[in-house]
């Protein structure tokens, strides 16, 4: 019976669904809207606020249904399908792409089927963090099942069934899905996608890619619960019971289900307990399912299957560990012999790693071992004050010991203490990450803290970009991220990108930056004191100037003429230089020319390259100049005016990429030429209303969480296991009072 539609229906819905998973939605949508989609409709179930946000920027040429957080997959496919008012609904996961021009195609493929037809299949690519784009195995089987307009019947083509079990490469018909909903409404994205075909009256197929699947990676995701582990068995065993009286279609599926479950029995993580139980229920329903007269393959997988079914979960277990131990010693052969230095330091960890962890003791480190800086630093001072009881130790170079506060206890890098404390703490913290070396042992606590809030690309995001990927290995990235536990983030815009470029399972602690702290615990007092260090006069303005480095230069370019700029910013005028510490063995990175020689003897230019803490500079400055460095998101604090120069905005974004625009979301005034920068700085362009509202719009976004108390919610946290709703509450943006500016302090 043909189905009643109104005359205006388009002929497909793509129905996107799910949450914003590590940020590839606003890809997915993107693609969508950048060309015309005839006939084509496009429903947004946003799950959370991060994917209505970002579905909302389409609206209104897309139906956005803002759906709240923790909102299954399931419930979100059937509240968009209610939605959608196509003929034809194909349900595309917020994680996922569509080719380009691809919804209209497959819009008029689907409007020339007859109406027999419940379900077009088609083909599809694969990504993952590393590769996009790469062709799936399913492309032959559909060559071969033909592009017949009245379709097929399944149990002439039971093979369709190998086709990779995803709701996105396949369109259903509207009211075949809303026929069968109740069945077809389920978590299980491979069982809907199963059953679709077996419910079909008829199928058809198109051998043209019209979804990308992308993979996140395992370790990005929670570990399976031992419920969601046994619903594989469960999901065949349903499946299989409606295909009793088909036998061709229950012949493959059955196939089908003894290779996933031996597939997800072979992968490590599974208990022990669990693994016993999950055996034995796919034996069950092996045994119950088995065709008659079905013959098992040759070779190994046919005695895996027949182990399998005899519920002999011993025997396998012991195949498996034959097989296991072949493996490892081929890879010895193959690894070949090591050097003797490593093989001693590997004995002497591995001879740590056999003690107890000391549940007192914690190891810091920061900006790649070299001081006592950044949030590790006034984590260890908040951790001093709330749990005396944990004994912190800092690694550091040979040259930065000198260096260290009196009294601060430090290991050096390859050092035999340095082995045995990284070893046996119980706590790691750390700016960057700890070398590859570094075992995480169960127990431990791994808290990466970050040293910025991402405007430029990081992590796996770097990967299209050859001037910040050139060196980097980024599968060895992976593994000293999967080590993390907490990810420390001072606003949700870090939130976000940190789950984007760092797919890994961990929790992000969403508690603010502790070195910000003390932009709102700092008083007049402390703020005199360090203009004095810095012999900052009374009365003087003083502009900290902090521009970043460039991936795309080999080596440091002065992007000012510094002389020039304080000659016309004026005697009253004090500019601070800090240049980008990777340019530490840079020598006078700013110059050596006669002006700048008298600028410095004058006090007029102070070169703060190697002063420490950063955060003592931002106090005593009354603004702060820079171009793309994260120094604005910790300055934007003081609620004190910021001016970027932005004179390679253009080369910086396409070379090293960026995750949103700066020029159109600044914290202030942009200049482009050091002409328009003087321009700023001798007029009260710096500082005007116009300014300020920009710097307002940006502390709200972007100091999110920094209200002084970062430091103390981290400890609590993670130090004394406090319950996340038992921390101090991020105070609101405008009830914050941050420290008192330069002239506030000289008059009080």
């Amino acid at each position: 019976m043909s189905e009643t539609v109104p005359e205006t229906a388009p002929d497909l819905s793509v129905v996107v669904h799910g949450r914003n998973a590590q940020d590839h939605l606003p890809a997915l949508l993107d693609s969508l809207d950048a060309h015309p989609l005839t006939g084509v409709e496009v429903v947004v179930a946003a799950v959370g606020d991060w994917a209505r946000e970002t579905a909302e920027r389409h609206a209104p040429a897309f139906t956005v249904l803002p759906l709240p957080d923790g909102a299954g997959d399931a419930a979100a496919r059937s509240a968009g399908a209610a939605r959608a008012r196509g003929r034809w609904l194909q349900f595309v996961h917020a994680k996922d792409g569509v080719p380009v021009g691809a919804p209209p195609a497959l819009a008029r493929h689907a409007a020339a089927l007859c109406d027999a037809v419940d379900v077009l299949l088609f083909d599809h690519v694969r990504s993952s963090w590393h590769a996009s784009g790469l062709p799936s195995p399913d492309g032959p089987r559909l060559a071969r099942a033909g592009r017949a307009e009245e379709g097929l019947a399944l149990d002439d083509r039971a093979a369709l069934l190998r086709l990779t079990p995803l709701l996105g490469n396949r369109a259903v018909r509207a009211a075949f899905w809303r026929r069968h909903e109740r069945l077809l409404t389920t978590e299980d994205e491979a069982f809907a996608a199963y059953a679709a075909l077996l419910l079909a009256d008829r199928v058809a197929c198109a051998p043209h890619p019209a979804y990308e699947d992308r993979r996140l990676r395992p370790e990005s995701l929670p570990p399976p619960t031992p419920a969601q582990r046994y619903a594989l068995v469960d999901r065949y065993e349903t499946l299989l019971g409606l295909t009793a009286d088909r036998p061709a279609v229950h012949g493959v599926l059955y196939d089908l289900m003894v290779r996933d479950c031996l597939r997800t029995f072979a992968r490590a993580g599974m208990p022990d307990d669990v693994a016993r139980e999950f055996f034995h229920r796919a034996s069950v329903t092996a045994r119950r399912h088995r065709p008659e007269g079905h013959r098992r393959p040759a070779g190994l997988e046919g005695v895996r299957r027949s182990l399998l079914e005899e519920d002999a979960y011993h025997r396998y277990r012991a195949l498996q560990t034959a097989n296991h131990a072949r493996r490892g010693a081929r890879s010895a052969v193959r690894t070949g012999r090591h050097r003797a230095g490593t093989r001693l330091r590997a004995l002497r960890y591995r001879g740590a790693l056999s003690r107890p962890l000391d549940p007192h003791l914690a190891v810091f480190s920061a900006y790649w071992n070299r001081g006592v800086a950044c949030n590790p630093a006034a984590i260890a001072a908040k951790l001093a004050e709330l749990a005396p009881g944990v004994h912190p130790v800092w690694v550091v170079t040979a040259q930065g010991a000198a260096l260290l506060p009196p009294g601060t206890d430090h290991v050096v890098p390859g050092t035999r203490r340095y082995w045995e404390v990284l070893a046996r703490a119980k706590y790691l913290v750390n700016n960057v990450n700890f070398p590859d070396a570094v075992v995480k042992r169960p127990g431990t606590v791994h808290l990466q803290t970050h040293h910025g809030t991402p405007l430029k690309r990081m992590g796996v995001d770097q990967l299209p970009y050859p001037a910040a990927a050139h060196g980097l290995d980024f599968q060895a990235l992976l593994e000293r991220v999967d080590r993390w536990d907490y990810s420390v983030s001072s606003n949700s815009h870090s939130s976000r990108m940190w789950q984007r470029a760092y797919p890994s399972h961990h929790i992000c602690l969403d508690h603010g930056y502790p070195r910000n702290d003390v932009y709102y615990t700092a008083g007049a007092a402390e703020v005199r004191a360090v203009r004095e260090r810095l012999g900052i006069a009374p009365g003087r303005r003083a502009i900290l100037y902090a521009p970043t480095h460039r991936d795309y230069e080999a080596a440091w370019t002065p992007r000012l003429d510094l002389a020039d700029l304080a000659d016309r910013l004026g005697e009253e005028t004090v500019l601070l230089v800090r240049a980008h510490y990777f340019y530490d063995g840079a020598s006078t990175p700013y110059g050596t020319s006669a002006p700048l020689a008298r600028l410095r003897r004058t006090g007029r230019l102070v070169d703060v390259s190697s002063y420490e803490p950063v955060e003592e500079l931002c106090l005593a400055a009354d603004a702060l100049v820079t171009d793309y460095s994260s120094i604005m998101f910790d300055y934007a604090n003081l609620d004190r005016p910021i001016v970027v120069h932005a004179d390679d905005w253009d080369v910086y974004r396409e070379t090293r990429g960026v995750y949103f625009d700066l020029l159109a979301e600044a914290p202030g005034p942009v200049a482009r030429t050091q002409a328009e920068l003087t321009e700023i700085l001798t007029t009260d362009a710096w500082r005007d209303a116009r300014a300020t509202k920009a710097r307002a719009a940006f502390r709200r976004r972007f100091c999110e969480y920094d209200d002084g108390r970062a430091a103390e919610r981290v400890v609590r946290r993670v130090f004394l296991g406090e319950d996340e709703r038992t921390l101090p509450p991020v105070l609101p943006v405008e009830d914050r009072t941050p420290a008192p500016s330069p002239e506030e302090a000289t008059a009080s």
